[in-house]
């Protein structure tokens, strides 16, 4: 039997996190038309409005779950309706009940292993700069130019701790002052709020902002553009702001004042995606761009839905940690866009469009046709 909160409290719920904007939508659908779910199944925004707007959602559906706030809807939006705002709102409900359905119960324990060890693998704390091992890398003091945050994915994941090296490497071959936090850190917090867990958002941004401020940071250097969301968006909900940079942009930044040199041929097709959270939620277009025109030998091929228009790779919204049948993964459309403009490489920086871009790679037939890579892992090739 489906569990339905009652009405005032949806209401409520919603009206706390600004979300009482739903109450103008009009049912025109421009929301539905947008949205990346309607090329894999069907799905409707527009429904779970109209649902919210009497109070008859159901919480424990998967509908309230399947959203990647991925900004398409809002973005077409003619009456600013708030969508992203109104679907976390709902989450939260379905997280103080405790009501998941099955794809979503891993977010229980993941939510556990970021309070405990700060990150969402259930790693040990102590091990989040063992990616850094030979590098050189020094632990951020005050004075510093940059602290370099590289967030859980690339401190922890094998295939991600490949993007963070690059990184690190840029970095030197620059000459740039910079260090890390390490075990000091946490998770920034962006998706386990996504997915309606505010708690723990609070208390891991709490957290990290006074390791921030204790240890005299100014300036923030991010490689996902979900940390670069939270630390410029978020944050400043706590009464901080800091200066945050995305990798892409300050790589365009050290090109541009002469501190980097890219040299080598990288005579490849190429094709950039745009992330959700540094295009369309940042306005984060340009520069990565600019970097990788920049690169000798490099033929870039945009993708027909680029830009503002980019297609989600699905795991926004804290469906990173949600199970995605076969079939229904945004990355496979995604991975054959790619391959359909010819590229040979398909470009992006982000740790969750990566992760899902090569799990959609693995499991093509042919999975030699296409690479996935961070641009970060380009320019250092050619450097």
């Amino acid at each position: 039997m489906e569990t339905v909160a009652p009405y005032k409290e949806i209401i409520e719920v919603i009206k706390a996190s600004g979300g009482d904007a739903f109450k103008r939508c009009f049912q025109c659908g421009l929301c539905d038309v947008v949205c990346p779910w309607n090329k894999v199944r069907n799905f409707s925004m527009r429904k779970l409005i109209r649902e919210a707007t009497f109070g008859l959602t159901e919480i424990e559906s998967e509908e309230i779950w399947r959203c990647t706030t991925c900004g398409r809807c809002p973005q077409q939006c003619p009456r600013d309706v708030k969508q992203i705002e109104s679907g976390v709102s709902l989450r939260r409900i379905a997280t103080e009940y405790g009501v998941f359905p099955t794809s979503v119960k891993p977010i229980r324990t993941i939510s556990g292993s970021l309070v405990g060890e700060g990150n969402p693998f259930g790693e040990e704390r102590k091990k989040r700069a063992n990616w850094a091992e030979g590098l050189s890398v020094k632990t951020f003091t005050e004075g510093m130019e940059i602290l370099y945050f590289p967030c859980c994915y690339l401190c922890y994941d094998p295939r991600l701790k490949k993007v963070a090296r690059a990184t690190a490497t840029i970095l030197n071959r620059a000459g740039v002052d910079f260090g890390i936090l390490g075990a000091k850190e946490n998770c920034c917090g962006e998706s386990i709020r996504k997915t309606g867990d505010e708690d723990v958002f609070k208390r891991l941004a709490k957290e990290n902002i006074k390791t921030f401020i204790d240890n005299g940071v100014k300036k923030i250097l991010v490689s996902s553009p979900h940390c670069y969301h939270t630390f410029k968006n978020e944050y400043p909900e706590f009464m901080v702001n800091f200066e945050v940079v995305h990798i892409s942009q300050y790589i365009f930044q050290l090109i541009h004042e002469g501190r980097l040199e890219l040299t080598k041929e990288y005579g490849r097709k190429v094709t950039y995606h745009d992330p959700c959270y540094l295009g369309r939620h940042n306005g984060i277009y340009g520069e990565p761009r600019e970097v990788l025109k920049k690169i000798p030998g490099l033929e870039l091929n945009e993708m027909a839905e680029s830009r503002v228009d980019s297609f989600c790779c699905g795991g926004g919204g804290g469906r990173i940690w949600m199970e995605t049948p076969k079939g229904e993964r945004f990355s496979d459309l995604r991975l054959e866009q790619a391959v359909g403009v010819g590229a040979e490489v398909l470009v992006t920086a982000c740790p969750y469009c990566i992760t899902n871009f090569e799990d959609s790679r693995l499991n093509r037939e042919n999975s030699e046709v296409i690479q996935i890579k961070d641009i970060t892992e380009i320019v250092q090739e050619v450097i």
